[in-house]
């Protein structure tokens, strides 16, 4: 049964994907997504008065913690050694959104993505557990893969 589906085998079984033959290569994966606020909950982010701290300073901390632990999460990823991991916030107060960005670059067989996309998720996941007493309506979306490199 082929199905195009690398985490499968030819019965249907989900399977972690052999990368032994793979070769070592320098691999860099960058994802965005964003979450919109109000506006007094935006002010106390900028200003450093959310009750709980230093929102984006916490948020960097956790994506950072989260993209290195994407193998315990997402169940047939392998476990990678980071090279380098980032998190960066473009704020539009205008638009009242907070942009998070993960960097992730790496030696390896495989990845990069998955824990690009899993530090940035858990970082915007972050600013909403840290802001919720001030705003329950925020969203969070438009998490993508945004570029995706293998040398």
């Amino acid at each position: 049964m082929k199905t195009g589906f690398t985490h499968f085998d030819s019965s249907g079984n989900a399977i972690m994907v052999d990368v032994s033959n793979k070769k070592i290569t320098c691999r860099t994966a960058v994802a965005k997504g964003s979450i919109s606020m109000n506006s007094e909950t935006m002010k106390a982010v900028l200003a450093g008065t959310a009750k709980k701290g230093d929102v984006l300073g916490v948020a960097r901390i956790g994506g950072i913690m989260a993209a290195k632990r994407c193998a315990q999460l997402i169940p047939l990823c392998h476990p990678l050694n980071f090279d380098k991991c980032t998190i960066d916030f473009a704020v539009n107060e205008n638009k009242k959104e907070i942009e998070a960005v993960c960097e992730v670059k790496l030696s390896g067989k495989t990845g990069a993505e998955m824990e690009a996309l899993t530090g940035v998720s858990v970082a915007l996941l972050t600013i909403y557990d840290m802001c919720k007493a001030l705003d329950k309506e925020m969203i969070i979306g438009n998490i993508r893969l945004v570029k995706k490199t293998k040398k």
